[in-house]
């Protein structure tokens, strides 16, 4: 196993999730019936009494476990990480220690025990994001992010809340859902805010969640699951969210393991008004330029009230599946490259197989530097097709008319036309 600066040595082999490099993330709840961002609730400073309503009227009826996990699939992704609890509180299993979960509701079934089966049966390796916070529980300490955070009788309530009965909770959420729906194998906690500081309260972090004792439970109930970073305890997967980090992550000299999560419209449960939607390309180039910079890549989907994946969700997917079906090799067990991709190119590499994603496509040619002598073939990837090149030769007389190569360098010779691909990519097999 690969060493990073932030997966301790007794922590389990991460190889499964880097040879992966794409997961789907859904964000499903309450918060989908009010389509207006998942965190509308303590946005709109709606009490838990006030937001009751959704509880009281959440019934995905038209949702199909195995429809969600075959369009998943379809997408290319190799995971998936399914929110069991968002801040709201409100868990998506049938949970012992709440009433506030989803077989009290008017759909009155277990979400979680019909959806991670289904993943399962089409290869999909699971993760399960859950929230540190909970808006709902009566013993979460009132601070500057809750909703009633406002509300003078809410806020005289935190001399009677007890930190120590809602760590309990946690703990015990967090062990049904290790013990009672066979093998996880991402944990995906959010998230610590403790450099947060409104004057009357500050936000919490590691001591407040009691992490130490959650890290345990994980450990000891799932010794191989894999965990992110956001307990804040300094180690875990880092998950930058809705940006992309410029270069290849590193730390006191050694690499990073991470994971970029993106939404494909700026909200990540479902919001019907919300059109600021990226185009499939858009999203592919962010998923190229993670896997170039030794991430993962990690999109968004919120199904609807109704328990169905959108259209806008759906015409994305299948796009991306379009272009995984014919170039899936230059992005599943790739990582970084040595070399220096041209402009508006990203290298990924798997051994001796270099691949050069194309982003902005040129005339004529592509100088690739420092690999003369070291490529044996090039082809591009979606039809298999050879593609020529040739390398400086110091007999040759070089015309004002002519491309000048540098020594070191290659030239690849296109073709005008730009290949039918989202992204077109060059396969170029290395000398050994």
């Amino acid at each position: 196993m690969k060493t990073y600066s932030n997966w301790p040595e007794n922590y389990p082999d991460t190889t499964w999730f880097t040879n992966a490099r794409f997961g789907v993330f859904i964000h499903f709840g309450l918060y989908t019936l009010g389509a207006r961002h998942e965190w509308f609730m303590t946005n709109e400073q709606i009490t838990p009494e006030n937001y009751r309503k959704y509880f009281e009227h959440f019934d995905p009826d038209l949702f199909d476990a195995h429809q969600w996990a075959q369009e998943i699939k379809a997408t290319g992704a190799e995971y998936v990480v399914f929110t069991t609890k968002h801040h709201e509180g409100f868990a998506l299993w049938d949970t012992k220690l709440s009433e506030y979960k989803i077989t009290n509701t008017p759909f009155g079934r277990d979400l979680l025990a019909e959806l991670l089966p289904a993943f399962r049966q089409v290869g999909l390796k699971i993760g399960l994001y859950h929230s540190l916070i909970d808006w709902y529980h009566p013993e979460f300490p009132i601070d500057g992010l809750h909703p009633c955070r406002e509300d003078k009788s809410y806020r005289a309530t935190n001399n009677k809340r007890t930190l120590k009965s809602y760590q309990d909770f946690l703990a015990g959420q967090v062990t049904e859902l290790l013990t009672e729906y066979g093998k996880i194998d991402y944990m995906w906690f959010d998230f610590s805010y403790a450099h947060r500081d409104w004057g009357w309260s500050v936000g919490k972090g590691a001591d407040d969640w009691d992490a130490l004792r959650l890290e345990t439970i994980c450990r000891n109930l799932q010794p191989e699951m894999l965990l992110n970073d956001r307990f804040a305890l300094g180690h875990g997967i880092t998950t930058p969210e809705q940006y992309q980090p410029d270069k290849p992550l590193y730390q006191d000299g050694l690499p990073v393991l991470w994971e970029a999560c993106q939404t494909m419209n700026g909200t990540w449960g479902y919001d019907r008004n919300n059109q600021q939607w990226k185009s499939a390309e858009q999203i592919l180039q962010m998923l190229i330029d993670t896997v170039a910079k030794g991430g993962n890549f990690l999109l968004n989907t919120g199904p609807n009230g109704r328990g169905l994946i959108d259209k806008q969700s759906k015409e994305r997917f299948k796009e991306l599946n379009e272009w995984f079906y014919l170039h899936n090799r230059s992005i599943k067990e790739c990582g970084p490259s040595e070399f220096i991709a041209p402009a508006d190119c990203r290298y990924t590499q798997n051994g001796n197989r270099l691949y050069l994603h194309i982003f902005a496509w040129p005339y004529g040619h592509i100088h690739l530097k420092d690999l003369a002598g070291k490529i044996r073939y090039a082809q591009f990837l979606n039809d298999g097709s050879e593609v020529f090149y040739r390398g400086f030769d110091p007999e040759e007389v070089i015309t004002t008319t002519e491309t000048i190569i540098e020594p070191n360098d290659i030239v690849l010779q296109l073709p005008t036309k730009r290949p039918d691909s989202l992204v077109p990519v060059i396969e170029l097999f290395l000398n050994n």
